[in-house]
């Protein structure tokens, strides 16, 4: 299993799939990349901590609760790479994944609610 790319090239990037933060309902499924100390800092209610450094090592985890869903997960960190090259990685390992357009900043933003740990 490789690890996820340490970059991406922009073409990748724009093709990916995006969903706002508006139009998810509170139940979704959103796989939170940043490292453990910005998750706890806040994110979304509900969000599974993975930190991309960690992402292969649990890929079966994700599949499993991908797979579980029946519908696309979301993909975020704070706003940056990260959770482009994630969800990238995790759609080459057949995760149905999109990013989180703004990662947490777009989160926050969007007037949705953040849990800190």
């Amino acid at each position: 299993m490789d690890a996820v790319p340490a970059s991406l090239p922009p073409e990748a990037a724009a093709d990916l799939p995006r969903v706002d933060p508006v139009d998810l309902p509170d139940d979704a499924l959103i796989v939170d990349v940043r490292d453990a100390a910005d998750y706890r800092a806040g994110h979304a209610p509900g969000a599974l901590s993975i930190p991309v450094g960690q992402l292969a090592s649990r890929l079966d985890e994700v599949r499993a609760l991908a797979a579980s869903l029946g519908k696309p997960l979301a993909v975020s960190c704070g706003g940056g790479t990260k959770q482009l090259r994630a969800t990238a990685y995790l759609r080459e390992n057949g995760v149905d994944a999109a990013v989180l357009r703004g990662g947490m900043r777009g989160w926050k933003s969007g007037g949705r609610p953040v849990a800190t740990d």
